[in-house]
């Protein structure tokens, strides 16, 4: 079996805006800003609504990114066909209801079935549809369906843990509340003990040894 952990892993922040979209974004933010009762002409938010509308699309990315493609560009042939864990992959979001964050960690694995991919792949993977306005519940899915759409393994399993802002600042104020959701397929939904091996690998610390 084999076990790849994400701890500190870096990626290089790309940051290329579209000036038009940028300049159109900036405009709305600072309408809300007056509507929310602030001197919008004040130092400190002069360069507020700039700042946000840049913010946003990168918190957006994904939105032009494609998770077949990223898998498809470091996709090999390979008889490999034991679990392949990617655990403890960083993950913030967009809830899509309030605009708030929500962040934890995704835990992935699949069953190679003649292709494997680059292990890295299944972390930007996640990345993509992560830095989209989301649900959790969704996120879970399509994080899911890409890689077994793509790679057709023998099985996928992921699984997310996170905390929502829009729980812990806003509505029920529950600071330590966090939400799991799961989706699976092929040996991952037929084989019991093939589930309770990936959930025993994610809910271990083998990797701090």
């Amino acid at each position: 079996m084999l076990r790849f952990y994400l701890r500190d892993m870096a990626y290089n922040k790309l940051e290329n805006f579209d000036n038009d979209t940028t300049e159109q974004i900036a405009s709305h933010y600072k309408e809300i800003l007056r509507l929310l009762g602030e001197d919008i002409n004040r130092e400190g938010l002069l360069k507020t609504p700039d700042r946000v509308a840049r913010s946003m699309q990168f918190l957006t990315k994904g939105y032009e990114e494609d998770g077949t493609q990223i898998l498809r560009d470091a996709m090999f042939k390979e008889e490999y066909q034991q679990m392949v864990v990617v655990k403890d992959i960083e993950l913030y979001s967009m809830c899509e209801h309030h605009l708030l964050p929500f962040y934890g960690k995704a835990h992935v694995a699949y069953i190679p079935n003649g292709y494997i991919t680059g292990l890295s792949k299944i972390a930007r993977v996640v990345e993509t549809f992560a830095r989209r306005l989301q649900v959790q519940e969704r996120l879970t899915v399509q994080i899911r369906d890409c890689i077994q759409n793509t790679l057709n393994p023998l099985g996928v399993a992921v699984v997310i843990e996170a905390s929502h802002m829009c729980m812990q600042i806003r509505g029920v104020q529950k600071q330590n509340s966090v939400t799991t959701t799961s989706a699976f397929t092929g040996a991952f939904m037929k084989d019991i003990k093939t589930r309770n091996e990936f959930l025993t690998i994610i809910g271990s610390n083998l990797h701090s040894n």
